[in-house]
Parts: structure tokens; sequence; C-alpha cells
């Protein structure tokens, strides 16, 4: 079956509350392709290896969490950009991106989808007062020593993580996908054990050693791979339409 993609776009915009998220970058259609979708292609960043695997699969819309036309960026359509967008626009397909909508969505959101894959019970936001940060905090099943819970994340990431051991034992987590690493100091007030995130910056090492909780760093990519997934399965089974992730590894 097809769908019209104005009407899969004007559903997905409003599945995520897209509108009333202020972004770096502009959520929704970013380009537009054929008028009819049957196959969705989903990854995490619509980078080159992406596209060229979405030409593969015949795919007619692609589907990612980071797209283009990012705020502050060089607006000229040459090199790298230029390449990219000559690939959707030869092959006639569409661009649908989600930034911030896709990390606070509460059933798709890669924070939740994250917090699923580590079997995370989610408690809450990680500052209840600033809701701008996407984070959240939860607490385990049953408690795991530092060390313990970073081969759980190895094995569900399929990566070894940088672990940064503070607090022994764990028992309440916060984390953020992505590059949210300069929440460290949010999920220390929330008085967390472990702080989890995609990246680690120099700074986070002195945070997490001077405040005695752990700290791991389980990759960019890695951690933001669920929620297009969870999306792309949702608009799959709302419009009965074809819909494939590919991974492009990222060791980032």
């Amino acid at each position: 079956m097809a769908v019209a993609l104005s009407t899969l776009v004007e559903e997905a915009d409003r599945y995520l509350g897209s509108a009333k998220i202020a972004d770096y970058c502009p959520n929704g259609l970013q380009v537009e392709g054929r008028p009819q979708v049957m196959r969705i292609v989903s990854g995490v960043t619509a980078s080159q290896a992406l596209l060229d695997a979405a030409v593969e699969a015949e795919a007619d819309l692609v589907l990612v969490h980071h797209g283009y036309f990012w705020k502050g960026e060089n607006p000229c359509i040459t090199g790298m950009k230029q390449r990219r967008l000559k690939t959707l626009l030869k092959h006639d397909i569409s661009l649908l991106a989600y930034h911030l909508p896709l990390d606070l969505h509460p059933d798709v959101g890669n924070n939740v989808q994250l917090a699923r894959q580590l079997d995370i019970t989610v408690e809450g936001p990680l500052d209840p007062d600033n809701l701008k940060i996407v984070g959240l905090v939860g607490s385990l099943k049953e408690p795991l020593t530092a060390r313990d819970f970073a081969r759980k994340v190895q094995e569900v990431m399929g990566r070894e993580p940088l672990l940064i051991e503070g607090n022994p034992m764990i028992r309440r987590v916060g984390w953020c996908t992505g590059g949210g690493q300069g929440y460290i100091d949010q999920a220390v007030a929330a008085g967390v054990d472990l702080y989890l995130s995609g990246e680690a910056s120099e700074q986070t090492f002195h945070s997490a050693r001077e405040n005695d909780i752990s700290f791991i760093a389980a990759g960019h990519h890695a951690t933001e791979r669920y929620g297009v997934q969870a999306l792309g399965d949702y608009l799959a089974k709302r419009f009965a339409v074809e819909h494939i992730f590919i991974d492009c590894p990222n060791p980032i």
C-alpha cells in the first residue's frame, strides 16, 4: 500500500508535536520527493552512506534524527551538502527529520527508548524546573555495580562504553542520549548514582570524580538508534507501509 507524503508528514508532525518545540533546525519535511510513500528507510543521520543505502533499498522516504539546515551553518549548497541533496533530488526521495521532538517524545523518544533497552524505570525529567533539558531520571529493578551496569550497556549498544567509576553501587540513573554530557550537573543535583550520555567532554571526568558519581559515555550514534526505529515502526503500522532501519555505524 501507499500513503500520500503529505498525509504521512502531517501525522508525524502531529504525533511528535514538533510545531510546539523550539529547535536548532527545521523539524519535519526537509526535502520533498515523490508524492506517494510505500517504503521508509530510517537511520540516525542523513549521511551519504545512509542515502546510498536508501537508494539501493528503493526507498520513497528517508526518516532520520539528524537532518540538515542547522542553525548557524553555512547555507551554501556546496561540497558534502550538495552531494547529499543531489542524491535525494536525483532519486526523488523525501527527507523527514526530527531532532528535539524525537528526544522528548514520551513513547518513541530516544531517551524513553534507551530506558527500555537498558531496563530502567523512568521516574521523571532530569531537571523538573527546566523542561528544555531533555534528559530523564529513573531506577534499576535491582542494584548493580558500576562495572556490571557498564557491561550491560556494552551488551545492548554493541560497543564498549567509557566508564568513570564513582559511586560503586547503581540504583538511580540519569541519562540523556547524544551530546548530553553537559547535563551532568543536573544529574548530580538529582541525586543519581550514575549519569549516562552519548559523549564526554574533558570536564566530565572531573565533575563525575569530584561529585562521587559514576559516568558512562556510550556513543552519540549508539544511544540514538532507537527513537527513529520506533517512530518508523509507528508510521509503518499507522499507514500499512514498509519500514527498514539501516544502521550506518559511527564510533563517536
